[in-house]
């Protein structure tokens, strides 16, 4: 059973999907992150095991290797087509209640502000965590953060912002949220901001990195409980 959660860990990290793809070129015509899913499904492992030892255990080391600088945004975006290929086996799992997430974040690009690189890499790294992510795009303003934190009832959100004029529009939507909710955290991040910008708008924390707030969270939410 180890050995094949093993080998879904390392086509998850290596990003490869199924038996018919070409990445990477080393493992080409081996079982890929599907086969290796539907074997240990049918060799009853179950399914939380295979979640935990396999799937999420392979993006964490993606996670890492990202946040040290070993491998790039391309790496990560292969990497999380493979996860999600393996977890819509798992899907009926969810459904019927075997299977739990972590729990729910909600990420936006704050109002004024139209890019979404950084926030989509978070996303894939939360995803690949274990979390439900709610995403809610860009230009996201107060209303339909507070909106979404009330439809979803998720105590986690998650703020970003690429430019220096936008990056200011956080301390308005942090004031907003905090009027409203005094049990969210508030994680805040971008290429302009630093931890001092951070403690200046009150959010909770500030990472330059997705693995960052991957480990903020679990460390917050799963790890102490």
């Amino acid at each position: 059973m180890k050995d094949l959660l093993n080998q879904i860990s390392i086509c998850i990290e290596h990003g490869k999907v199924s038996s018919q793809s070409q990445h990477p070129a080393d493992m080409k015509g081996l079982a890929g992150a599907i086969e290796l899913t539907e074997e240990a499904l049918n060799s009853k492992i179950p399914a939380k095991d295979i979640l935990d030892y396999g799937l999420l255990k392979g993006m964490q080391t993606v996670g890492d290797k990202f946040r040290d600088g070993k491998i790039f945004i391309p790496e990560v975006l292969i990497s999380a087509k493979a996860m999600n290929s393996a977890m819509e086996l798992l899907k009926p799992f969810f459904i019927s209640g075997e299977l739990k997430l972590k729990g729910k974040v909600i990420l936006g690009t704050v109002s004024g502000d139209l890019h979404d690189i950084g926030k989509n890499i978070l996303k894939m790294v939360l995803e690949g965590g274990g979390w439900q992510v709610i995403d809610l795009g860009v230009n996201v303003n107060a209303e339909k953060f507070i909106n979404s934190l009330r439809e979803h009832n998720a105590k986690i959100i998650g703020l970003s912002a690429l430019l220096t004029t936008t990056m200011q529009n956080m301390e308005v939507i942090i004031k907003s949220i905090r009027e409203n909710f005094n049990d969210v955290v508030i994680v805040v991040g971008g290429a302009p901001l630093n931890m001092g910008f951070a403690n200046k708008i009150n959010a909770d924390a500030y990472f330059p990195a997705p693995q960052g707030m991957l480990d903020y969270i679990n460390n917050l939410f799963i790890n102490s409980n």
